[in-house]
């Protein structure tokens, strides 16, 4: 049975424990991360990146006005601009004519689209589980990176990473978090959001697997 008093951040924290440890073990960002894969590998999974927030980002917009996610859908949070440049840089003048979506990202990516048309409290949990992500452990992977490949710091390569318009990162992250316990969500749609947040950590978890095998070949 739900637990009505507790606040929903921590419930969708709580639910998706599990499915947040194996896609951050993911064998691929154990490689990527720990040295034993190039420069390609994370070239390739910005790219990927590239259509996730292209998803998450098209119905900004219209969304902004919406009752249930509007709170969410911030300026500051917007990173397709800053991939572009990362992309630019990681794959040269020609990188949008090698934009090559694998089968799981363009599953994931539809499922955000499907939710930002037709079902915002969905898209508010894939919100939360990319942007909270980049503006916490997504800083180790900038941290990582910049080291592995000389990438400049805070520069062309890991922008994505880079909140240059949040300047206090852990209050943006509690005044999100407050934004989800204010959510006007009850009963079976909270537990149909709370499955929805385990979707998205799976789709990400599936996005790596597929990276990993090709990076293996």
């Amino acid at each position: 049975m739900l637990d009505t008093a507790t606040p929903f951040s921590t419930l969708v924290r709580t639910a998706t424990e599990q499915q947040h440890n194996e896609a951050e073990h993911s064998s691929f960002m154990r490689d990527m991360l720990g040295g034993t894969l190039g420069i390609q590998a994370f070239y390739r999974y910005t790219a990927q990146l590239w259509f996730v927030y292209e998803a998450l980002e098209r119905h900004s917009a219209e969304l902004a006005a919406d009752p249930v996610a509007g709170p969410f859908v911030r300026p500051e949070l917007a990173r397709l601009a800053a991939l572009e440049i990362d992309l630019a840089h990681l794959g040269g003048a020609g990188w949008r004519d090698e934009l090559r979506p694998l089968p799981s990202t363009l599953a994931y990516a539809a499922r955000i689209a499907e939710c930002a048309r037709t079902w915002p409290a969905g898209y508010v949990v894939h919100h939360y589980t990319r942007y909270l992500g980049d503006l916490s452990g997504g800083q180790v992977i900038r941290g990582t990176a910049e080291k592995l490949w000389e990438l400049p710091k805070k520069g062309d390569g890991v922008r994505f990473y880079v909140f240059d318009q949040i300047s206090n990162p852990a209050a943006f992250k509690r005044e999100y978090r407050e934004a989800l316990d204010a959510l006007p969500i009850s009963g079976e749609e909270t537990e149909r959001v709370l499955d929805e947040a385990r979707l998205a950590f799976a789709m990400n978890t599936d996005m790596f697997g597929e990276l990993a095998a090709e990076f293996r070949a």
